[in-house]
């Protein structure tokens, strides 16, 4: 084995023949391994990027918004983004479905004809389906959403949702046109009445705890002024007169007091 260290040509030749084998891969595979592995611990000591990350990840919890790192806000912004079009996007597919079911609802019939009920119903059923024959949608649905407004609408009101009480009063107009317009002219004005008074009991609990007197409220203010009444009388004195000034009392003024 050659161990001659003399310059060939300007360059120096390889002290043993084991300086020209390469290592095989695996043992690149594990000094590659090795630094990861070292990186990794040194990432996570004291003052690494890993730990730097979990100590702003641990003080987030005690911080207010303004104090938390900017990439904690991005995440929580990018997470909760992504909830809500999730939502929007389940709540678009239960909306379509739910109106592809409205559409797909067959043509309302006109009911047994007998009791009170079928005195408000049948002629808002007549109205819908004569005013459906005009439009892109059947009376089947149309009639199926005249329900759902005064069901939701009842529903909210009673829970004390302004926009609900408001649409149970449209409800409640819109009911009684129709059945104005569609009601025999002989029992025209018996059903309206009929629809008004049904509509006013279902009022009671749409519109429950509604009062139109105005609130006053007379609680005395927790502060109060206090009054103390009091005289303060200010008295000019005069100046003391400097010695030897007899105020004018001189020879004639003793002479006209003797007089």
């Amino acid at each position: 084995m050659s161990t001659d260290d003399k310059p060939v040509n300007g360059q120096h030749r390889p002290h043993s023949i084991l300086d020209q084998v390469e290592l095989p891969p695996a043992r690149k595979g594990k000094q590659r391994l090795a630094r990861l592995r070292t990186a990794w611990k040194q990432s996570w000591g004291e003052g690494g990027f890993l730990y730097q990350r979990w100590e702003e990840v641990f003080q987030a919890r005690h911080a207010s918004w303004h104090e938390i790192a900017n990439w904690i806000k991005a995440t929580v912004l990018l997470a909760g983004i992504s909830l809500v079009v999730l939502a929007l996007d389940t709540a678009g597919d239960i909306t379509g479905a739910a109106l592809d079911g409205l559409s797909d609802v067959p043509a309302s019939g006109t009911g047994d004809g007998h009791g009170l009920w079928a005195t408000v119903d049948q002629p808002i059923r007549a109205f819908l389906a004569d005013q459906a024959a005009h439009l892109a949608v059947g009376p089947g649905p149309l009639y199926a959403f005249w329900q759902l407004t005064g069901l939701f609408s009842l529903i909210g009101g009673f829970l004390g949702n302004a926009g609900a009480r408001i649409t149970w009063a449209l409800f409640g107009c819109a009911s009684l046109a129709m059945v104005w317009s569609a009601s025999p002219a002989g029992g025209r004005a018996a059903a309206t009445g009929l629809a008004a008074l049904m509509w006013a009991l279902a009022s009671v609990l749409a519109l429950r705890g509604l009062t139109l007197r105005p609130i006053v409220h007379n609680h005395p203010p927790q502060w109060q002024p206090q009054f103390n009444p009091a005289i303060h009388l200010h008295a000019a004195l005069p100046a003391p007169a400097p010695a030897g000034d007899d105020f004018g009392d001189g020879p004639d003024t003793l002479r006209r007091l003797q007089r």
